[in-house]
């Protein structure tokens, strides 16, 4: 951890589920202590959320809660007991960031509002990430992914023309736009601390960095004021574009003609069919007409292919082409394999586990996940006896009053 990025920097981390909970991932892995407070009497629902190792569900067991806590530490406080305020300002007095995706209000009534984590530690950064911000009429309105998703629009774009609105099968705001920005903020924060001596208080409201995923509709509609419609997986500038079937049980795979020579290529590839060398088929203008005809007849022809040796010849005409990959191709991967991305971890319930590197590799220090995920509570006794200067005796009496869980 010594040689990471963000060795030395501490985060008291209060966040849990989704986005906020990538967030310090994100930190984690990149080298800070993150502590993770966590409690008994209220259990960060991802531990609770399959799939489980080898089936079994149990509180460490959950692979998802594992993908996204991994390099941190488990500090298990009732935030209700009257001494848990002293533990936590203790630990926040020795921390550079404190961060939370709860909704406003809920960090004041634990005692742990801005203003009064700024007395404690006047140059904390202090990361609040609800889903609408700390202020304006919907401050106090609940949310997940899949409902940031719907009220950012994301929602009613994705999909098939004609039919309800899909999603994007994974609360696609939990994993990318929010936990970056937020990520990307702390970051700022943390340089601007160091040149000025300052903190920061970082209010993101979760809609706002999913809202900007959608800069070509909602220009669309400023300028031409036209609202923009589900499409599946058409272009609007590009035909044949989507995905194809191949030979085999449920195999596919992504095709993007993108210009002229691309469909020259593609038809080369393809053993020039008849159909495909119409005038009218040569130029873009006339694919884009003939798209519905083009993607049935299309079909027809990738159907005969294996995915991979179909992905590879286009690949190799510079075609843009990917095979359309499940979880087990995924984790056998060549280049992600060359790339070392996947780690093996050994978690102390489950056992060797494979984990997600950092998608990216730094020059001078080592990428990846340090640690696997904590057990519930795992660091508790070792954070209270090093970080916060307890005895055993102290530590054993504050179990049994139940400020620690």
């Amino acid at each position: 951890m010594a040689g990471l990025p963000l060795a030395g920097i501490r985060v008291t981390d209060f966040t849990w589920i989704g986005a906020g909970s990538y967030t310090t991932k994100i930190l984690a892995d990149s080298g800070a202590d993150v502590v993770k407070i966590e409690s008994h009497g209220r259990i960060d629902s991802l531990r609770l959320a399959a799939p489980y190792k080898e089936g079994v569900p149990g509180l460490n067991r959950s692979g998802y809660f594992a993908d996204r806590n991994s390099s941190k530490r488990s500090l298990t406080v009732n935030m209700k007991h009257p001494r848990a305020l002293d533990l936590v300002s203790r630990l926040i007095l020795q921390s550079d960031v404190i961060a939370n995706n709860f909704t406003p209000g809920v960090m004041d009534r634990f005692g742990l509002g801005y203003d009064a984590v700024r007395a404690i530690k006047p140059d904390i950064i202090y990361l609040a990430m609800s889903m609408q911000g700390s202020t304006g009429p919907e401050k106090n309105f609940l949310g997940y992914g899949a409902t940031m998703a719907a009220v950012t629009g994301i929602q009613q774009l994705t999909g098939l023309p004609g039919r309800e609105p899909a999603g994007t099968g994974t609360n696609y705001p939990d994993h990318i736009p929010n936990p970056c920005h937020a990520a990307f903020a702390v970051l700022a924060a943390l340089r601007h601390r160091r040149r000025t001596g300052q903190g920061q208080r970082i209010d993101m409201a979760q809609t706002e960095p999913t809202v900007a995923l959608l800069g070509p509709a909602v220009l669309d509609y400023t300028v031409n004021h036209r609202v923009q419609q589900p499409r599946g997986n058409a272009s609007l500038d590009a035909a044949p574009y989507g995905v194809y079937p191949c030979a085999g049980e449920d195999r596919w795979i992504a095709i993007c003609v993108m210009h002229d020579g691309h469909w020259q290529a593609l038809c080369a590839l393809l053993g020039q069919p008849a159909w495909m060398l119409e005038a009218a088929l040569m130029h873009t203008s006339g694919r884009l007409e003939r798209r519905a005809a083009i993607d049935a007849q299309l079909s027809v022809e990738t159907a005969r292919w294996n995915a991979n040796d179909l992905m590879g010849g286009l690949q190799a005409q510079d075609v843009p082409a990917g095979v359309v990959s499940n979880a087990a191709d995924i984790t056998r991967d060549a280049q992600l394999a060359h790339r070392g991305h996947w780690l093996t971890l050994d978690h102390p319930e489950m056992g060797p586990s494979l984990y997600n590197a950092q998608p990216f590799r730094y020059l001078r220090s080592t990428a990846g996940a340090a640690r696997p995920a904590p057990l519930l509570g795992q660091h508790t006794e070792e954070i209270c006896r090093d970080l916060l200067g307890l005895s055993e005796a102290e530590i054993a009496q504050l179990a049994s009053e139940g400020a620690l869980t």
